[in-house]
């Protein structure tokens, strides 16, 4: 992230977003992907990250979202902190799919 313009708060963020939503999907699908899209423009930096996984789903996603919500015993900060990290945050969810697209963006200095 720092060689496109990111500064080290930013790529603290972000690492921390992946690495909170990868820990869900080895506790709970136990394998999945990640992939990773950087992008600049005249006036933007921008990163995108795509995390799915072939698991069971999220039953109540909206449920998920509330801060202190868990099934797993956990704090139950892990998909609503994720949230509050990024710019953008989607997530879709259903029996055998889970996806979750994370966006950070930046004006271009």
């Amino acid at each position: 992230m720092a060689d496109i313009g990111f500064g080290s708060a930013d790529q603290t963020r972000m690492a921390t977003a992946i690495s909170e939503l990868t820990r869900n999907v080895i506790k709970y699908a136990g394998e999945g992907v990640c992939h990773i899209v950087t992008g600049t423009s005249s006036s933007e930096i921008c990163i995108k990250v795509e995390i799915e996984d072939y698991g069971p789903g999220i039953v109540d996603v909206d449920k998920a979202m509330e801060d202190g919500y868990t099934t797993g015993g956990g704090l139950g900060a892990g998909l609503p902190g994720a949230k509050r990290l990024v710019n953008d945050f989607q997530i879709e969810s259903q029996p055998g799919l889970t996806k979750i697209n994370l966006e950070m963006s930046r004006p271009h200095v």
